[in-house]
């Protein structure tokens, strides 16, 4: 019999298959964390306490509780860049954060965003929600033309997103701006001015195109 018509050996998953792979599921998924039955919570629990507690050890990070952080994810707070996160919060896999950062509570950074808050540092209220691959810088760099720019003057005004905001996937959100609460970005947005409580905007450089109050 030719060696592609050979039937494979079966393979059978333990139990401890099943657990890492809905590890894997929650990471990227971590809002299916809140919905977990309790013999789940009997090993995804311990997990993400002992994820968090190595977290706050290592590093200037503030917790919450019923938090869920994803094991790929990435936080760096040194001394003077803290990161705050409220009660409820999660932040799914491949994520960057670097402090200083301030999370209300059940703000939801969904996968591969990145944020950095500069010296200024960044700021999101309660219930807002990162959708995945945004990217939140609290600095820049300057652009004169007598020198490289990795060798230019950074400033930092910080970043300021409101409550119950929608930031949708691919946005990018630069320094200085301030983001009302109830706003809706649209996906693949550029935002590079304030946005008013309420509006929804879209495109690059980001504009309004309607308010969430006619929806």
């Amino acid at each position: 019999m030719p060696k592609s018509d050979q039937q494979l050996p079966s393979w059978q998953p333990s139990a401890d298959d099943y657990i890492d792979q809905h590890k894997q599921r929650l990471n990227w998924m971590p809002w299916l964390y809140y919905s977990l039955k309790p013999k789940q919570l009997i090993w995804a629990k311990p997990w993400q306490q002992q994820l968090q507690q190595r977290l706050q050890a290592l590093e200037t990070v503030q917790l919450g509780e019923q938090c869920f952080i994803a094991d790929s994810a990435q936080l760096f707070a040194e001394p003077g860049r803290t990161i705050r996160i409220g009660n409820g919060c999660m932040i799914a896999a491949d994520s960057f954060l670097h402090g200083p950062i301030e999370l209300g509570a059940r703000v939801s950074i969904n996968h591969g965003c990145s944020l950095d808050g500069g010296a200024a540092g960044v700021r999101i209220g309660d219930d807002t929600r990162i959708a995945n691959s945004v990217k939140i810088y609290g600095f820049n760099h300057g652009m004169a033309p007598d020198r490289a720019v990795w060798q230019q003057p950074v400033t930092s005004q910080g970043i300021s997103i409101g409550c119950d905001v929608w930031v949708g996937a691919g946005v990018g959100i630069v320094d200085g701006v301030t983001i009302g609460d109830h706003a809706v970005i649209g996906m693949g947005s550029v935002v590079t001015k304030d946005v008013p409580d309420y509006a929804i905007v879209a495109g690059n450089p980001a504009r309004i195109i309607g308010d969430r109050r006619d929806k």
